[in-house]
């Protein structure tokens, strides 16, 4: 395994810079609501497009957010000194990662593992299906 040591001064502004410019960014786009109003129409295909564009607008917007919290959650971590360190094993996370994936909160490892959960909590249960047939 390869010792990364702490971030240093100019890669931590680096990245905070980033950060700050992507919540920004984020925020001006999230604004911009205009397809997720719902308006009735007289032909039922037309509200059915127009409930399909509401969902994906929806989607877009959940998405959006969920990158607004993580960018605001690592300038917090800039600012406290725990940016660059693994939220569930404390090694430090190698600062090229940090530079694909400034958010990045996990150890490549521990991401991996939470990936996995999370998998197989949204998996269908096959026993189940395979009973259900």
């Amino acid at each position: 395994m390869e010792v990364c040591g702490p971030m240093k001064g100019n890669e931590l502004k680096r990245s905070r810079t980033i950060l700050t410019a992507r919540v920004a960014e984020l925020q001006r786009f999230m604004h911009h609501r205009d397809g997720i109003a719902v308006e009735r129409s007289a032909e039922p295909l037309e509200d059915t497009m127009a409930e399909s564009q509401r969902a994906l607008a929806i989607g877009k917007l959940d998405r959006e957010f969920d990158q607004v919290r993580n960018a605001r959650a690592a300038v917090g971590n800039i600012e406290d000194g725990s940016y660059g360190t693994c939220h569930e094993c404390n090694e430090d996370i190698h600062p090229k990662r940090l530079a694909v994936v400034p958010v990045a909160a996990f150890y490549i490892r521990c991401q991996k593992a939470a990936d996995r959960k999370l998998e197989e909590i949204q998996a269908p249960n096959r026993d189940f299906l395979g009973r259900a047939a």
